[in-house]
């Protein structure tokens, strides 16, 4: 997955006519950081960053986290193979909460709750995988 992504943020760059000091400049990331993800030497970015690179580029968001493999529809399938019937459990009480969601005082429209849904479920899934590791 990390080559992968590299490798198209490459293509997104290359196509755009950018170096990657401009992208990193733009983009508010080290240049180091964006070599080492082009090259698959950095696994993939949070999401946190991938936004910013994603807004730098004027790529949309969802299509940077599909590939870089946070969407549900770029994998098998919406759990990782390492999840047990348990963390599946917890991932799906804590997506089914259904409180108003807001931002300074203002309800969230569909599209950005689905942007928080997704660094969530990117967020989630990376966390029980590094509890399991230290285990």
């Amino acid at each position: 997955m990390e080559k992968r992504f590299g490798s198209y943020l490459r293509q997104v760059r290359e196509r755009k006519g950018w170096s990657i000091n401009r992208l990193a400049g733009a983009a508010g990331v080290s240049t180091s950081q964006i070599s080492r993800i082009e090259h698959g030497l950095r696994g993939v970015p949070k999401p946190q960053t991938i936004t910013k690179i994603a807004q730098a580029l004027g790529v949309p968001y969802e299509e940077m986290m599909n590939e870089a493999g946070y969407l549900p529809d770029a994998h098998e399938g919406t759990t990782p193979e390492w999840a047990s019937s348990r963390d599946k459990r917890d991932f799906k009480k804590m997506l089914e909460e259904d409180g108003e969601l807001m931002f300074d005082g203002i309800p969230l429209d569909r599209e950005d709750k689905q942007r928080i849904k997704d660094v969530l479920t990117g967020l989630f899934w990376e966390a029980k995988q590094m509890n399991k590791r230290k285990s």
